[in-house]
């Protein structure tokens, strides 16, 4: 109560103006203030000391944060003032230390903001000096002479500076006087002097009074009875051996460790064997810490000593002997610091959530760190893990910022537990670990993933509307709405189609469905591009691929493109009764649009006799004699094929066949007749078939005289041409002909013929020399030059599709050698047809398309009449040519969509695109006319 009422008798004026402000680096301010002030009491307003605005402080969250959790001062956030919160008492709160201050930190939020705060306790005079006892009790020997020295206790002040303990005085001062000493501490030690002799015979005992003052304004003091007993003399007084001892010990020492031994003696004989030895005015922890052995003088440690708490010890040791005489000392015992104190971690300010993109060097907490440990024990080191993507900075002594030092990235680790590690200097050391949970949280950074960048689908043609074609999936690896992801098909059209008119996707699940039903011969692949994109902002996405291969169904029955069936019109095959086994017919041809084995093509004839004439080719399609020809077979045949495909179910298709055994052109006309009958044509036809006829044979007769007349003018302007000046001095010499009118020189010819192509170029070379025809006079030279006139013609048809992907012995139309007995066949690149043999060796002829067109009726029979006129006159004329060269579009049957190719003759060898030029043979001399059935024969016997 003294210390209280002393302190509220001060105006307010003096507290306000003993407060001052110091403003530091690094965020640091000092107040200074009187202890005792009441609760409330205003300290500070650091708003305007720190140049903070009020709403700062409140919407920053400003609070007051100390390391031992004390709460002297607290924080008005309205007003933006320091306030006490807690009475102070500097002598409790810092004891004998003169400079008394508290520091706390104010710490703001969002951003986070950390500042310094120290707060002065300024004493204040409310404590009087104060002795141990009331009463003082001092023996002294009536023989003791003047000028000796008694201890007395001292007053204890637990003020400092001006408010302590200055000065004492002793009343009366008859006999003694008062001598006061301040030691290197600063410590007071009080002696009575002894200024004249005691005498006990006249006054035994004396009373004296001991007064401290301190030297605070009001001033206060201290009083204590000295009482002064006079003995009979004893005129020796114990005597240390050391004025001052010093001694150490270790903090948490053991109880009963020895920590020093004083030591006095006495010159008087039977008092120094019983000087005993007494601690002189020590507080109670002094007490409760130390002993003293009052025989032996021995110093043991009875308590736990904590270095925190006392780092050093002042004690006062009395030896008193038998006489009453005593002398005293001083010890001094350092604590020396053990380290027994680990560090404290406190987490000041803690961001638990952290987006993956948090820019480097973002605070995540705020940490300090104390040890109350002192030197090297007290020196902490603060760490985390080195594989942490964190680090530790340090902004103040003893505190520690954690912020980002490296990328982060949800997908790998999408949490952090970050493990703090204080570790002090001691030996050995000591540590303590705290650990922080730090959340990331996603940031949309990753683009969707397709399990593959190319998908293969097949589907099934002719499918059903609405059917799942294929499904996609894609993975995002980010997390929420980020993850989401949603399926688009690129924008895209399809021979001028939209592709959403063919195919459509969940948006959700990426399952694809077909919009219509699909067509393999029309569509057979589709190439989509799928976007897969995530939802977040902005979204990201990514692409992949889908091919869609339409498979081939059996919805196709097969196409017959050989021989070609009309209404108005029957084309009849000629088979010569001399036919050997074998004999080639003619050859079916036909194809179908499908693909794979729905496109593999069987023939057999419908109606099989026993005594079958002919046989087809299950493979190739060609119709071959299986026996000799005999009298009772019919002139007229008529054959049914049936072209099967290998699709399950198979399709099929028919086409008939007419063939007409006979040796001889009339008799096969008159047959044809019959078939023509038979077929209920128009007789019409036959008028204009004749008609047809003549002009051909015309337009033949008038072509031989044009090529003959032109060969003769342009020898006779060569024969005028070499007899002339001009020419060279010398002619060459040629070689009569032969008896029989044969040529002696050899005619080269070079022979183009390809099988990839539509068009096959005879190119006739001229001969040694060119006025050789000056020597020819038989019909064999009149034929070649009509030969050398139509391969000239024949090299301006149009060349056969070829394809790419096949081999030559696999395109579509005629390779080989294989020919049949038939009416013969061109086509113009004008899709117009023109009858007429073909020369032996000639290349293919057809047509623009990939198919021949249908003849005409009058075509048909215009290319009877010129097949007629041609085997008359190649038995007659110069070399003779083969009938049966004729465009095969039955050999190598091509399948669209394929690559599979039907062969007449698997083992057949690839021909040459460009045979080698061959010699023609000599001409025989002219034999009797033959029929066009043994002129075939002939002719086929000379190919072997």
């Amino acid at each position: 109560m003294g210390k209280r009422g002393c302190f509220q008798r001060r105006p307010l004026s003096f507290v306000l103006l003993s407060a001052f402000l110091f403003q530091f680096a690094m965020g640091q301010i000092r107040y200074s203030i009187p202890e005792e002030m009441a609760k409330g009491s205003f300290v500070g307003n650091i708003a305007n000391d720190l140049g903070v605005e009020l709403k700062r402080l409140v919407s920053g969250r400003a609070r007051v944060f100390t390391s031992d959790g004390s709460e002297y001062v607290g924080l008005d956030r309205e007003k933006g003032q320091l306030v006490i919160k807690q009475r102070m008492d500097r002598e409790q709160l810092c004891g004998e230390i003169s400079a008394c201050s508290l520091s706390f930190d104010v710490i703001l939020e969002n951003p986070m903001e950390l500042y310094r705060v120290t707060v002065d306790v300024v004493d204040i005079n409310d404590n009087s000096p104060v002795f141990p006892g009331n009463e003082i009790d001092q023996e002294i020997i009536e023989s003791t002479l003047p000028g000796a020295r008694f201890s007395l206790e001292s007053a204890i002040d637990p003020d400092v500076g001006i408010n302590s303990l200055q000065k004492y005085v002793l009343h009366p001062t008859d006999h003694f006087s008062l001598n006061v000493q301040s030691n290197a501490h600063g410590n007071k030690k009080v002696e009575m002097v002894l200024k004249t002799p005691l005498d006990r015979e006249k006054t035994d005992n004396h009373y004296l009074t001991l007064t401290a003052f301190d030297g605070g304004n009001p001033q206060r003091s201290g009083t204590v009875k000295v009482h002064i007993r006079v003995l009979d003399a004893n005129d020796n007084a114990p005597i240390f051996t050391q004025l001052a001892y010093k001694a150490s010990v270790l903090e948490n020492a053991s109880i009963g460790t020895l920590v020093t031994t004083v030591t006095a003696t006495d010159a008087d004989e039977e008092s120094s064997a019983n000087i005993q030895y007494y601690f002189e005015h020590v507080t109670a922890s002094v007490k409760t810490l130390f002993s003293i052995d009052t025989e032996t003088g021995e110093i043991k440690v009875v308590g736990s000593i904590d270095y925190e708490k006392y780092k050093q010890f002042q004690i006062n040791v009395i030896a008193k002997d038998n006489g009453g005489l005593k002398a005293s000392c001083e010890i001094i015992i350092d604590v020396t610091d053990v380290n027994d104190n680990a560090p404290k971690i406190t987490v000041m300010s803690f961001s638990s959530a952290l987006p993956e993109n948090a820019a480097l060097g973002t605070v995540v907490a705020m940490i300090n760190v104390q040890d109350l440990d002192s030197g090297e024990n007290g020196k902490v080191t603060c760490s985390i893990p080195r594989t942490s993507p964190f680090k530790i900075v340090s902004s103040l002594p003893n505190y520690y910022n954690l912020v980002t030092d490296s990328a982060l990235d949800r997908e790998q680790t999408p949490e952090h537990n970050i493990t703090i590690t204080a570790v002090d200097g001691g030996n050995p050391s000591l540590s303590s670990e705290e650990t922080l949970r730090v959340k990331i949280s996603d940031v949309n950074d990753n683009a969707p993933e397709f399990e593959q960048e190319s998908y293969n689908a097949y589907v099934m043609e002719n499918n059903s509307p609405s059917l799942s074609v294929f499904s996609v999936k894609a993975k995002d690896a980010d997390w929420g709405p980020n993850s989401r992801i949603s399926y688009f098909l690129d924008d895209g059209s399809i021979n001028g189609t939209p592709l959403a008119s063919f195919i459509s996707i969940n948006t959700d699940t990426g399952v694809i469905y077909a919009m219509k039903p699909f067509d393999y011969e029309q569509l057979k692949s589709l190439k989509i591009k799928i976007k897969a994109q995530d939802g977040g902002t902005p979204p990201l996405s990514t692409n992949a691929t889908l091919n869609i291969f339409v498979q081939d169904q059996n919805d196709n029955a097969p196409q017959v493109l050989y021989p070609l069936q009309s209404s108005g019109s029957v084309v009849a095959e000629i088979v010569p009764r001399s036919a050997d086994i074998g004999y080639l017919v003619t050859k079916v041809v036909a194809v179908d649009v499908d693909s794979g084995q729905n496109a593999w093509l069987s023939y057999k004839l419908q109606k099989a006799a026993d005594r079958a004439l002919f046989e087809v080719g299950a493979q190739n399609g060609e119709v071959r004699t299986v026996r000799q020809v005999t009298d009772k077979d019919a002139v007229k045949q008529k054959l049914t094929v049936v072209v099967e495909d290998n699709g399950q179910p198979s399709r099929s298709a028919t086409v008939t066949v007419n063939v007409a055994v006979a040796d001889s052109f009339p008799e096969v006309l008159s047959e044809f007749t019959d078939f023509t009958q038979d077929k209920d044509y128009n007789d019409s036809l036959t008028f204009y078939l004749i008609i047809a006829l003549i002009v051909v044979s015309f337009l033949f007769i008038f072509s031989i005289i044009a090529i003959i007349s032109v060969k003769i003018y342009r020898w006779r302007q060569r024969k005028l041409y070499y007899k002339s000046a001009n020419n060279l001095p010398v002619i060459p010499y040629y070689p009569t002909m032969q008896s029989d009118g044969t040529l002696h020189q050899v005619y080269n010819y070079e022979f183009c013929g390809t099988t990839d192509s539509r068009r096959s170029d005879v190119k006739p070379m001229r001969p040694y020399s060119q006025n050789t025809l000056i020597h020819l006079s038989r019909p064999g030279t009149v034929q070649r030059e009509k030969k050398e006139h139509m391969d000239a013609e024949l090299s301006l048809e149009q060349k056969p599709p070829n394809d790419w992907r096949l081999q030559p012995n696999q395109r579509p139309g005629p390779s080989g050698q294989h020919r049949f007995h038939t009416i013969q066949q061109r086509w113009t690149p004008y899709e117009k047809s023109r009858a007429g043999p073909l020369p032996e060796g000639a290349g293919v002829v057809a047509g623009t398309g990939p198919w021949p067109n249908p003849p005409t009726e009058a075509e048909q029979l215009h290319v009877l009449m010129a097949g007629a006129n041609v085997s008359e006159a190649t038995a007659t004329m110069g070399p003779r040519y083969n009938a049966q060269y004729v465009p095969d579009y039955r050999q190598n049957v091509y399948i669209p969509g394929s690559t599979a190719t039907l062969t007449a003759n698997p083992q057949q060898p690839p021909q040459q695109a460009l045979p080698p030029p061959q010699v023609m043979p000599p001409t025989e001399a002219p034999k009797a006319a033959q029929t066009p059935a043994s002129k075939k024969k002939s002719t086929k016997k000379d190919k072997k």
